[in-house]
């Protein structure tokens, strides 16, 4: 049984700040849905358990084993460190990166992306990459100075989505504009002042018109989309709010745009 000091729990507790995950291009997924998807796409490179958690997920330890992961039994003081969570569940996987180069997502001819731009929130940029597992798209683009999508908070909101859905990453918002519109993907920006009814957008979402496919534009939760980059947009969408909610939720409206847009693709 491995304790806190141990030098491999050491370096792995470490993984709980950003530079180190991404000096290592190692993070960590903590309780049984992240890390059955870590395990289900060869991602984990060690499996750290307490016995309770054995107990519980007996059968996910000894998948993990028999695939050839290391398996490491901690203390519970140790699974405690390990994880983030006032409850430490004492499943804990360090895991190989997932983002990708975003020209390899766009060599799909991805029919939809969700592309958040200047996202802080790991809880708002976890669920958003669960809306867009769930919906069927592509990808995930997060343009600009976006939060870090193997920050921990981040991966349980995603639910094990994160390993599901291509993420790519690049701070110059400009730059994955034009490299949108290079590949012939409409863009659409969320804004209360579009111009665009999202109930009038029908055949905005198909696509029609030449397009490959469309990349919605999610703001900032505080700040909404810069202006600048709404207006270098295709179209500009906005939700009808028909009762007294001042806006929505930037979670919300993102799983409101992407199931609209997935309805249309499918009919």
């Amino acid at each position: 049984m491995l304790s806190e000091h141990n030098p491999r729990v050491v370096s792995a507790v470490k993984l709980h700040r950003g530079a180190a995950r991404k000096r290592s291009g190692l993070f960590l997924a903590e309780g049984a849905n992240s890390v059955a998807a870590a395990l289900d796409t060869g991602r984990i490179e060690e499996l750290f358990y307490s016995e309770r958690a054995a107990g519980r997920e007996h059968e996910l330890v000894a998948s993990a084993a028999a695939q050839g992961v290391r398996t490491s039994l901690v203390s519970e003081r140790t699974a405690a460190q390990l994880g983030e969570t006032v409850t430490p569940p004492g499943l804990v996987a360090v895991c190989r990166s997932v983002d990708v180069p975003l020209g390899e997502i766009l060599s799909g001819r991805p029919r939809m992306l969700a592309v958040p731009v200047e996202m802080s929130d790991p809880g708002n940029a976890g669920t958003l990459i669960r809306v867009a597992d769930a919906v069927g798209a592509q990808g995930v683009v997060l343009a600009g100075d976006s939060v870090d999508p193997h920050n921990g908070k981040c991966v349980r909101s995603s639910a094990g989505s994160l390993f599901h859905v291509p993420i790519a990453r690049d701070r110059d918002t400009a730059a994955v504009l034009a490299a949108l519109r290079a590949a012939g993907i409409t863009v659409l920006a969320t804004t209360a002042r579009g111009e665009v009814d999202l109930d009038d957008a029908d055949e905005i979402l198909r696509g029609t018109g030449g397009s490959t496919g469309i990349a919605w534009l999610f703001g900032n939760e505080a700040h909404g989309l810069d202006p600048a980059v709404a207006a270098a947009a295709d179209h500009r969408i906005r939700i009808p709010i028909h009762g007294r909610a001042e806006s929505l939720n930037l979670a919300a409206a993102a799983a409101i745009c992407l199931y609209a847009a997935t309805k249309q693709q499918r009919s």
